[in-house]
């Protein structure tokens, strides 16, 4: 015959509650003595938590981090604040582009970036391909694009390089902002970098297809 299950205590002793939360005891205790963390002391000079309070403490485990709620527009508004206030006079090959040859080129990273975050927030593994798969191909054409309008090789990189940096910057604000804990943060910014690294290919292939 079974024994009736015990029903188990509203409290934990100092043991219990570092195991339930992961950390040491004397981290714990130390917690408790700042006053982080409910406790009393028994007459015999041990600590009790309450279960209630350190299971609240335990990180609960998302099926699927938040999505960034970013846009296009607001990632290119980042772009252009995190470039110096004080340039250098633009390029020739910048300043010669007619009106309808710079909006053009700037509606190419323009697209590029909504597809860069719609791979990012895909929730199925594969839309994420496809989408990284699109962003490459923009990528390709722009650097085609930049070839075909005189830009040297080295200026298109640094463009590329300017804009994946205020991007990843961006992006760990966002994730600031969104409270992704910490194995989320960093799992989204290792996806970008690795997406980054392909879209530069892609842009390379793409300025040497077209004569660069």
């Amino acid at each position: 015959m079974l024994s009736p299950a015990r029903p188990t205590s509203p409290w934990l002793s100092l043991g219990e509650a570092s195991r339930i939360l992961g950390i040491t005891p004397g981290t714990l205790r130390r917690w408790a003595d700042d006053g982080q963390v409910a406790a009393f002391v028994t007459p015999g000079g041990h600590r009790r938590f309450p279960r209630t309070v350190i299971e609240s403490l335990v990180p609960h485990v998302r099926a699927r981090r938040p999505a960034l709620g970013a846009s296009a527009d607001r990632m290119a508004q980042a772009y252009r604040r995190a470039r110096p206030a004080e340039r250098p006079a633009p390029a020739p090959w910048l300043a010669a582009l007619s009106d309808s040859e710079r909006t053009a080129f700037r509606d190419r990273g323009h697209r590029l970036l909504g597809l860069l975050l719609e791979h990012l927030d895909a929730e199925q593994r594969e839309a994420a391909k496809a989408k990284l798969a699109e962003a490459c191909r923009a990528a390709g054409e722009y650097g085609a694009t930049a070839a075909g309008l005189g830009a040297p090789l080295a200026e298109a990189v640094e463009i590329f390089l300017r804009f994946r940096s205020s991007f990843v910057g961006e992006l760990a604000g966002i994730a600031r902002r969104r409270r992704l804990d910490t194995r989320e943060a960093t799992a989204l910014l290792v996806e970008a970098e690795s997406a980054m690294d392909k879209l530069l290919v892609a842009l390379l292939n793409g300025y040497s297809d077209n004569g660069g």
